[in-house]
């Protein structure tokens, strides 16, 4: 079973930049989507970005030209590096794993989560 775990949240003031990390482990032959989510208090979740295999990135307009994912292939992790942070990107950070496991029989595709991070941006 593919596993996935996020690090890098925490508590920064307003301005100030994090680096998120998400790493899969377990049986995977590929991951073509990857992929950060945010939920905040009273709020849907909602997409923060993405970046598919082809490594074409997709940002919601609130984040845009602040944060920048990216990924590493050969650790099957992906990175959301977050800049000039406001009060309102504070929420829970998940990860949005989509791939190939490989099984003993047929590989099987795979959709997974984080248990997610927590980001607080305050003064």
């Amino acid at each position: 079973q593919v596993q996935v775990v996020e690090s890098g949240g925490g508590l920064v003031e307003p301005g100030g930049s994090l680096r998120l990390s998400c790493a899969a482990s377990g049986s995977i032959f590929n991951i073509y989507a990857m992929a950060w989510y945010r939920q905040a208090p009273g709020k849907e979740r909602e997409l923060v970005a993405a970046i598919p295999h082809t490594g074409a990135t997709k940002y919601a307009d609130s984040v845009k030209g602040r944060f920048t994912i990216s990924r590493d292939n050969a650790k099957n992790t992906v990175y959301l590096q977050m800049n000039s942070l406001k009060p309102e990107d504070t929420a829970v950070y998940f990860c949005n794993l989509e791939g190939v496991e490989i099984t003993p029989g047929p590989y099987v595709d795979f959709d997974s989560w984080g248990q997610g991070t927590q980001v607080t941006v305050s003064s």
